[in-house]
């Protein structure tokens, strides 16, 4: 029994490691971010014909180097460059118009650029964007519809499909569930200038962040993406990331880093990865913000997540190699395996909670022969860690958060608990797709419904695009719940409070998951 007390203490303490070294990584990026924050401060650079943003451009060179922003003379209409943009789409009906009339608004020369709606759908979506097309046509506008005969290679399929009818330098790219604002281009395509730059990455915004707690909760993560991650790798001189949509890739870029394929379930990040390593540079525009629709319901959330997830293993599992056998720094090399391993956080906090509950009965055992429970206080900085890197992305990054101070700390904490609960509770399902991921065990990519959900006046009001089927694992996240809260009267009853919060934290997890999918299901029927 001493034997496998002490298995079960090392497999919680290594997972637990993990975690914690995951976090420290979080704060360093934090650091690179706060440190940016401060070197723009004291440039205190002034705004200039061309760019509306006073922000700085990161110069490549080394950590915390900042240069002035690239300019373009917006008022001579013959020095804009010549840009693509692309919408590809897949059974979009609720949204696709919306999109279309946002892009069409774009306040940048008509002639200097082309709307290509990629259109893969199979339902009513075909002849609303057939119609809305011609409708801009009318109008003056450069706008087309690219179907394809065969949904060949999905989303990676159609934009490398899109190559060929594209006459772009430049390619902007929006998801469905995307409402560019009409400066857009204007405040992307003059980064350009510098020609090392093949992207550039707008931050997300969310127009329906108020609409539930699964929104709120969804908005926390991201914003933290979209502000320490990002801005942190590229203060940091590391690898940063092309996420799908808002965003303005070179074609040259494209093309020189073998372009897009379809063998991972995130195109964007593998070719990101493949972008940098041949020495193309992202630049992130905190300031430059893009509003787009969240989920709203579980299902979709976890739809989502899976393909994330299981995109990142596979995106790890094909570049690693190449990354470590590339010319990058080792700390380069480091952050970059951090990066492209970041799905893996979730197979970790998986295995820590299941193994937590056998570990709470053998501790008695474990104390009698020495061991000291405070060794797990040890393990806080990684908690303490990833509250600051929340705290600052979600309080202190976004201006318009900032209005209210008092208002947005008191909603941080009152949101951070439940965040990291519905994190918990996802382990599963993210630790499924991870696995899937490694495996090598290939899945469609399944697309994330859009419902053109913005205010609490909407709803879903029809069963289309929603998934029908009640997996395995939904029935698991159930008994799993069940299993915490036993663990939650086990460590009472051995008046043993070690766990306790962990549990419950589990617990509510699991059982949110739950209860939110069966929800959504009985919704539809």
């Amino acid at each position: 029994m001493t034997v496998i007390a002490y298995i079960v203490l090392g497999i919680y303490t290594i997972a637990l490691s993990y975690i914690t070294v995951y976090c420290l990584m979080q704060f360093n990026l934090l650091y690179y971010y706060k440190r940016g924050k401060r070197n723009n401060a004291e440039a205190n650079a002034p705004v200039r014909k061309g760019v509306k943003s006073p922000q700085l451009a990161y110069a490549g060179n080394e950590p915390g180097d900042f240069v002035d922003p690239p300019l373009t003379n917006v008022d001579e209409e013959q020095e804009y460059p010549f840009v693509t943009v692309q919408l590809p789409i897949f059974n979009e009906m609720y949204v696709i118009e919306r999109l279309i009339d946002s892009v069409m608004q774009f306040d940048y020369p008509k002639d200097r650029f082309e709307v290509h709606i990629l259109d893969d759908s199979i339902d009513e979506t075909v002849a609303v964007t057939q119609a809305k097309v011609k409708e801009y046509q009318a109008q003056g506008f450069q706008i087309e519809q690219i179907c394809r005969e065969k949904r060949q290679g999905f989303k990676a399929g159609a934009l490398k499909e899109g190559m060929k009818y594209a006459k772009g330098e430049f390619l902007a790219i929006f998801d469905a569930d995307f409402l560019p604002r009409r400066d857009f281009l204007k405040k992307t395509i003059p980064f350009f200038q510098d020609e090392k730059v093949g992207v550039v990455q707008t931050r997300w915004e969310h127009i329906n962040e108020d609409y539930s707690l699964i929104t709120r909760l969804q908005a926390l993560q991201l914003n933290v993406h979209f502000t320490v991650e990002q801005t942190g790798r590229m203060n940091g001189n590391h690898m940063l990331q092309f996420n799908g949509t808002a965003g303005v890739w070179r074609r040259k870029a494209i093309e020189d880093a073998g372009g897009w394929e379809a063998d991972t379930l995130t195109e964007d990040l593998d070719l990101s990865i493949r972008a940098q390593l041949k020495g193309w540079k992202i630049n992130f525009l905190e300031e430059v913000g893009s509003p787009a629709e969240l989920p709203v319901e579980m299902n979709s959330l976890k739809s989502q997540q899976f393909r994330w997830m299981k995109g990142g293993a596979e995106t790890a599992k094909k570049m690693l190699p190449t990354v470590w056998k590339s010319d990058l720094s080792l700390t380069q090399k480091i952050f970059t395996t951090s990066h492209l391993l970041a799905s893996s956080i979730f197979v970790f906090v998986f295995i820590t909670g299941v193994i937590s509950v056998p570990l709470l009965f053998f501790l008695g055992d474990l104390i009698e022969l020495g061991f000291s429970k405070h060794f797990f206080a040890y393990f806080l900085v990684g908690l303490l860690s990833i509250v600051a890197v929340y705290y600052v992305a979600n309080v202190q990054a976004v201006p318009e958060k900032s209005a209210d101070f008092t208002k947005s700390v008191y909603k941080f904490i009152t949101l951070f608990p439940l965040f990291l609960a519905l994190s918990m509770g996802l382990s599963l399902h993210n630790t499924v797709a991870v696995i899937e991921g490694f495996r090598g065990k290939k899945s469609p990519f399944v697309r994330t419904p859009k419902f053109n959900i913005k205010t609490l006046r909407d709803s879903i009001t029809s069963k289309k695009y929603l998934n029908q089927k009640l997996t395995w694992s939904t029935i698991m996240e159930g008994f799993l719940a069940l299993y915490f809260l036993g663990a939650v009267l086990g460590g009472i009853y051995l008046q043993n409070t070690t766990f306790i919060v962990f549990h419950g934290m589990l617990c509510l997890g699991y059982g949110a998951i739950f209860f939110f999918t069966l929800r959504d299901f009985s919704l539809r029927s």
